[in-house]
């Protein structure tokens, strides 16, 4: 919206200024159109989601995700030849150097979360020159290796907190069954590297999210891709977007038998606390991510999920009376610490499963703003006072 500013006379000591009419961003920057991009988008009035145009849940439910990858970085479907490429250049990204093992160990036995280990040895194991100054192919290459050793260092940090050694990877894998090994230590079933294959696939990018917004502001200043994934990871990091599918699996054991879901629920809106896996800032139609993760659960079965089911339909006819203006959807978050769990991974692997997804789509972008970089460097409305000679 656009406000003028005036002022007439001086009021406490404040000089009298007439700003010129500016552009003010909505709170949040909310809806703000803030760049162009051919990565992909979020139609949450619609209820899809794209990947360069093309519909994600059905590339999630369809293709492995290497492909997905390569049209996210390249900007098309690989043949098989170019999904055999890309899955050779995963694999050996994958593979730690001695020095970062040895930092991964170290820090792992700290206090440090994981995704403040993982920047650490991004720093330490990507190009660390600056995007100004190298080529596109070099950009690419560094990319490529930060979305090689995210799933190793993280599943490292697993392992070693869980009193376990580490494992290297296995190249003859695909990037999310090696994940899946390397964290749980043993080869993963088909169904269950399928599952989370699905799911790194729904969340490689959606949309400018807050990490993807960080990293590419990062990128505008020329820097290393260390440097503006590190950024995103940070953003990642907070408690209000990097989502909470863990969360999930407490309130379906709290809750318990689904006849308790609606006394449970009402109580927790008494108390003014978030209903995790329901509610979300974009969609106001199904969240295709839930509903493709709900098809995958469903294949998994199982106590569990027919509790889930059971439990979530409750759940929204409640909020549907309860707030009968608002769309209230169940997000990705609700089916995707169901499907995580039914693959073997702890609640403490959720997150950082996720980032081994994400870290495409930031890489993405930031090729993408790299290409044709101009810094970012918005204004700020200024709400003080002004003071004679100030």
């Amino acid at each position: 919206m656009l406000s003028i500013y005036q002022s007439n006379g001086i009021m406490g000591g404040m000089n009298a200024v007439s700003p010129p009419i500016e552009n003010i961003a909505p709170p949040g920057l909310k809806g703000l159109i803030v760049a162009d991009t051919e990565v992909g988008s979020v139609r949450g009035d619609e209820g899809w989601f794209h990947y360069r145009g093309r519909n994600a849940a059905s590339l999630a439910r369809d293709l492995s995700f290497e492909e997905v990858a390569h049209l996210l970085l390249a900007g098309e479907l690989p043949d098989s030849a170019a999904k055999e490429v890309l899955r050779a250049e995963l694999a050996a990204a994958r593979r730690l150097t001695p020095e970062a093992a040895d930092l991964v160990a170290a820090l792992a036995r700290s206090d440090l979360p994981p995704m403040t280990i993982l920047r650490s040895v991004l720093g330490l194991e990507v190009d660390p020159r600056p995007t100004l100054d190298i080529d596109p192919d070099e950009r690419r290459a560094a990319v490529i290796r930060a979305i090689g050793i995210t799933p190793s260092v993280l599943a490292a940090v697993n392992r070693i907190r869980s009193g376990s050694e580490p494992l290297g990877p296995d190249e003859s894998l695909s990037h999310s069954a090696d994940y899946l090994r390397m964290t749980l230590g043993e080869t993963p079933l088909p169904e269950h590297a399928r599952a989370v294959e699905t799911y790194l696939c729904l969340t490689a990018d959606h949309g400018f999210n807050a990490s993807t917004f960080t990293a590419r502001v990062i990128t505008s200043t020329g820097t290393d891709v260390a440097g503006a994934l590190g950024g995103a990871l940070a953003a990642l990091a907070g408690p209000l977007h990097g989502g909470a599918p863990g969360r999930v699996l407490d309130m379906l054991h709290s809750i318990g038998h689904p006849d308790n879901a609606v006394p449970w629920i009402a109580a927790e809106l008494e108390a003014g606390r978030k209903i995790m896996g329901f509610g979300h800032a974009v969609y106001r139609a199904d969240d295709p991510r839930s509903e493709a993760l709900k098809a995958v659960a469903i294949e998994l079965g199982g106590e569990l999920v027919a509790r889930a089911l059971d439990i979530e339909s409750r759940i929204l006819a409640y909020l549907a009376e309860w707030k009968p203006d608002a769309m209230i959807v169940t997000n990705v978050e609700y089916y995707a610490g169901v499907v995580l769990h039914l693959a073997g991974l702890p609640q403490e692997a959720f997150t950082p499963t996720f980032t081994t997804s994400r870290v495409v789509g930031w890489g993405a972008h930031l090729l993408e703003q790299a290409a044709n970089n101009k810094i970012m460097r918005p204004s700020a409305r200024y709400t003080g006072q002004l003071y004679n000679g100030g």
